[in-house]
């Protein structure tokens, strides 16, 4: 099914090919054609020996361009070029975009998928001209493919453990959801399901996909107040989200009486908690993961060795930790 796939997008890749430069600049970006704008920043040492890294995003939210900032800043400690494409969520955009990098014969391909289900074409590709691939972010969970990042279900168990302590274990609880073709979304879903089933006098009452977006997360907690659906608390896959919950919550003149957790830490997430609006969020490193997934990537290109999982931890923020997160995402 994965070459069917590939052949039916074979026409895709053509009309929408990306211009891939191997440049030797200091770390400057350009915005090239294509069906999403290509950020291209060189390291240092340029010629026939650099290492080239075509990297393919699902958008740039600002946590993921946090990540990319992490990719940029470690492609130009090790010297490499690095070539950023976003499929703005458009699945065969991406699969376009990574057999573009194909045909350009980058030295090796980065990927935070659209779609986890939907990352083995890319896989296939990528093996098939015999080049190295790492997911980051995002995971696919393909065998012998290296991910860079953390375990999803972490992030969910400790936001909603935290707000259940906060919530004294009582109350009815919503689940704002991310992409549900996208694994992250799957297990922290899971970690705000199995934390309240451990507490019987919780339950969950309502999920809904918000797509990790602000506004969606907004209008979904805005449709819950207007339907009369009773909650105590908020728990949502990530920070974007839960701040449109937070917007609806004050609107209704509500957030005083309900909980609203998030994951990943943003700077935007953390001034909220300082305000007194988000009572938690989950660390995810984003530069971190950036920075491991260009290492991961140049380590296979220099015919290293690099595991299926390289785990960059989550970490729980609360208002009693908060001052040691401010600024890292």
């Amino acid at each position: 099914m994965a070459a069917n796939r590939l052949a039916r997008l074979a026409g895709v890749a053509l009309a929408g090919a990306f211009l891939v430069s191997a440049c030797s600049g200091t770390g400057g970006a350009s915005t090239g054609p294509g069906t999403g704008p290509t950020a291209t920043a060189g390291g240092g040492g340029g010629g026939g020996g650099t290492i080239t890294l075509g990297v393919a995003f699902p958008n740039s939210d600002t946590f993921l361009s946090r990540v990319q900032d992490g990719m940029k800043k470690k492609a130009d400690e090790l010297g490499a070029t690095i070539t950023i494409t976003d499929a703005k969520d458009d699945t065969a955009a991406q699969l376009s975009q990574v057999e573009n990098f194909v045909s350009q014969k980058v030295s090796a391909i980065i990927v935070v998928p659209v779609d986890t289900s939907a990352a083995q074409p890319m896989a296939d590709a990528a093996k098939a001209a015999n080049i190295p691939i790492v997911f980051v972010n995002r995971n696919p969970s393909i065998k012998g493919v290296p991910y860079v990042g953390s375990d999803s279900i972490v992030a969910g168990t400790l936001e909603m453990t935290e707000l259940a302590k906060q919530a004294n274990a009582k109350g009815n609880v919503v689940i704002l959801e991310g992409q549900v073709t996208n694994e992250a979304a799957v297990l922290r879903t899971k970690g705000c399901n199995d934390v309240v089933a451990k507490n019987p006098d919780m339950k969950v009452v309502a999920t809904q996909a918000g797509d990790w977006d602000r506004s969606k997360g907004q209008n979904i907690t805005e449709n819950w107040i207007k339907s009369g659906q009773q909650f105590d608390v908020v728990c949502s896959n990530n920070d974007e989200m839960a701040l449109g919950a937070i917007n609806a919550l004050k609107e209704a003149n509500l957030l005083d009486k309900v909980l609203v957790g998030g994951v990943d830490a943003t700077s935007e997430a953390l001034a909220a908690m300082q305000a007194g609006d988000l009572e938690v969020t989950v660390f995810q490193d984003a530069k971190g993961q950036g920075s491991g997934g260009v290492q991961a990537a140049v380590d296979l290109v220099n015919g290293k060795t690099v595991a299926d999982l390289v785990d960059i931890p989550y970490q729980l923020v609360t208002k009693a930790n908060i001052n040691d997160f401010l600024g890292a995402n």
